[in-house]
This record gives C-alpha cells, structure tokens and sequence, in this order.
C-alpha cells in the first residue's frame, strides 16, 4: 500500500463525499450535531457511575492514572486527543516492539486479541465497550461525533490510499458500520468498504439506526477485542 502524504488528504470545506458528488443538506448536518451533543449529554450522565467504578478499578489495580489520552486523527487531517479509559499496563506503549509479531489485523492496523499488555481489567474494559465511554466528550467537545468513522493512528494514516484516505471527509465517530458489522472480525479491507459505503449514504436516519443497532451489538460484544 502507497504512503499518502498530507497533500492528498480531503480538503477543509469539502463535501461529505469525495468522489460522488453528493450534496448534504445543511440542515443534515444541524440535526446531527445537534443529536451528538443531545445524547452525548445524556449518555455522560447516565454511564457516569460506570466510569466512575471503572475508573477507581483501574486505578486500584494498575496503580496509575486510569484515563488516557490518545493522539488521533480527525476530519481533513487534524489531530486531536481521544480520551479513553486505561486498558494497558503504564508503559505499554514502549513495549510495542516486542509485540509486533503477534498482529493479528490486516493493512496497517495493530491489533492483539489477547495483548499481553493488558492489565487484568483490560480484556472486560474492552470486550464491553466501557474502555470508549471517555469518547463522549470528545463528540460535546466537537472532535468527535456520536456516528462516524473510527478516528486513526496517525501511523495508520501514513500508510492509507486514496480508498482509505477518504474517511477523513467526515468527522471521526463512536460508533458506525463497522461496529454493528463484526468489528475486529472484519479485515482492514472489509473494514474500509463500510466506512465508505456510511459516507456515501449518510443521512440522520441512518446515524440513528446505527446507534440502535450498536446496542445489541456491544451487548454481544461482537469482534470487540
């Protein structure tokens, strides 16, 4: 796969879709925003005393800090800080190296289905979803949206072409096809078609039908790992 500099990434000001020339009517994109922070409000203040039990679990069981704060890429390349719940041992980070040969993902996804780096908390953290609830407040914060794209690594970025590339149209979200459709069971392949068949066919219906469906589908935990 070609690496992609930052001149072939979607221009600010671009429409949704790159390269078939849909239109979205303004009033689409007012009701989704307005949608992300409505339930993302909600959301915070329902799932507030699981991250709080979380959190002081994590803390009690790694003795360290218990969120994290990721450096992502967002829409038309920004970058941005994505908060999550700590699944990792504190210096996992640096221990990459060594685990490099246990990938188990396609294209240039790291993924481990039984990372050692784990602390003992991470596996459920994970396989539950908990671990994103700190996304939230990226969607209230604006980075983020309840439905879109999952925001990449920029080392991921480096290695997308034009196909992969075109997910940074939109902004980066929670949840989307991807995670209603078998997650980390799908190749990275697989994984890019979904994310460009949602731009291609956005709408706030179809965002609310994902958000529905997601449900089961964490319940499930399906591909979640």
């Amino acid at each position: 796969m070609q690496v992609v500099g930052e001149k072939n990434l979607p221009r600010a000001g671009a429409p949704v879709s790159q390269t078939n020339g849909r239109t979205v009517p303004q009033s689409w994109r007012a009701t989704k925003r307005a949608l992300d922070l409505t339930l993302s409000v909600v959301a915070i203040v329902v799932t507030a005393p699981i991250v709080i039990a979380a959190s002081l679990a994590v803390s009690i069981v790694t003795g360290g800090a218990p969120f994290f704060a990721q450096e992502r890429v967002g829409r038309f390349g920004r970058r941005f800080r994505m908060y999550k719940l700590r699944t990792m041992v504190p210096g996992a980070h640096e221990m990459r190296g060594d685990v490099l040969h246990l990938n188990e993902a396609s294209g240039p996804v790291f993924k481990i289905r039984e990372d050692p780096r784990l602390h003992p908390l991470g596996g459920f953290l994970r396989r539950t979803s908990i671990d994103e609830l700190p996304n939230l407040w990226n969607v209230v914060r604006g980075e983020m949206s309840l439905v879109g794209p999952r925001p990449p690594l920029p080392s991921e970025v480096e290695h997308y072409d034009e196909h992969a590339l075109r997910r940074l149209s939109v902004k980066p979200g929670i949840t989307c096809l991807w995670q209603i459709s078998g997650r980390s069971a799908l190749s990275f392949d697989q994984w890019m078609e979904l994310d460009n068949r949602y731009i291609d066919t956005w709408s706030p219906a179809l965002d609310l039908r994902i958000l529905l469906l997601t449900i089961p589908a964490v319940l499930r935990k399906d591909g979640a790992h």
